[in-house]
């Protein structure tokens, strides 16, 4: 008796170990069985150019859940608007606003917010020009911005020069076709200054200017499914995808914030 009373408490406890276990792996399998086999399925997504690298990486995540492959275009929003009215094709338009989705408007079924786009002023580190506000891109330093022509951040460069009554004060060097290359052009000490995306902002060449007021033009990264899907039910299995705590979770390693971040 006392050795039954001895080996009790252990096969309790074995019992409830196995118990875990075979839970953890029910947990698994459901999470498995959650995920749709979508293998021979594909989709043909347009995405801004300055936001390639966590956009591959998600859709590379939903090829290897579901074994739907996810062709992407990476291209400035001029030329994607362009591609999407000329060629009447494609599935998803990522666009780095949503002002950008205006000229395919009547291309575009519906879309869904996914997260904040952040512009703000790069300079170099330790910023030796004491950049605190808007208006000190007057102040003859050399600036570049993205062609407001090709891309949302040019655009958004020209509302603030025009709102802070400097439009035609600032010194623009040049102006490029995507967002990364603004923050090349400064790493390189072709400019004093650039505006740009928060998550174009890396290494320890560059930092970002504390400026007030430039909060106002945060903009909103959208989804949208276009009508020229030939496969729309495997689009919104992509759209959830979009919206899931994983993919959420890629795009705050690369420096972009939630929709409902404070």
């Amino acid at each position: 008796m006392r050795k039954l009373k001895k080996v009790l408490p252990f096969l309790m406890v074995m019992l409830l170990m196995l118990g875990m276990t075979a839970c953890g792996t029910g947990e698994q399998d459901a999470e498995q069985e959650d995920a749709a086999d979508l293998t021979g399925k594909s989709l043909m997504v347009y995405c801004g150019a300055g936001m390639k690298e966590p956009f591959q990486e998600i859709a590379s995540a939903f090829q290897e859940k579901t074994g739907c492959e996810v062709n992407v275009n990476f291209a400035n929003a001029a030329q994607i608007q362009t591609q999407i009215n000329e060629s009447g094709e494609g599935d998803m338009f990522v666009a780095g606003s949503a002002e950008e989705l205006e000229p395919v408007s009547d291309k575009v079924s519906r879309s869904v917010d996914l997260v904040k786009h952040i512009p703000v002023i790069a300079v170099p580190k330790g910023n030796p020009d004491n950049i605190t506000s808007i208006e000190d891109l007057a102040s003859g330093i050399g600036v570049v911005t993205g062609d407001p022509e090709a891309t949302p951040i040019g655009k958004i460069a020209m509302k603030m020069f025009a709102d802070a009554g400097i439009s035609g004060s600032v010194n623009i060097l040049a102006t490029t076709t995507t967002a990364p290359q603004l923050t090349t052009a400064l790493e390189a000490g072709e400019a004093d200054a650039a505006i740009v995306w928060k998550e174009n902002v890396k290494g320890d060449q560059v930092e970002i200017a504390e400026v007030e007021g430039i909060d106002k033009y945060i903009k909103v990264i959208p989804a949208a499914s276009l009508n020229t899907t030939q496969d729309d039910e495997t689009l919104k299995i992509f759209e959830e995808f979009l919206k899931s705590e994983e993919a959420m979770s890629i795009w705050q390693d690369f420096g972009y914030e939630a929709v409902n971040a404070e």
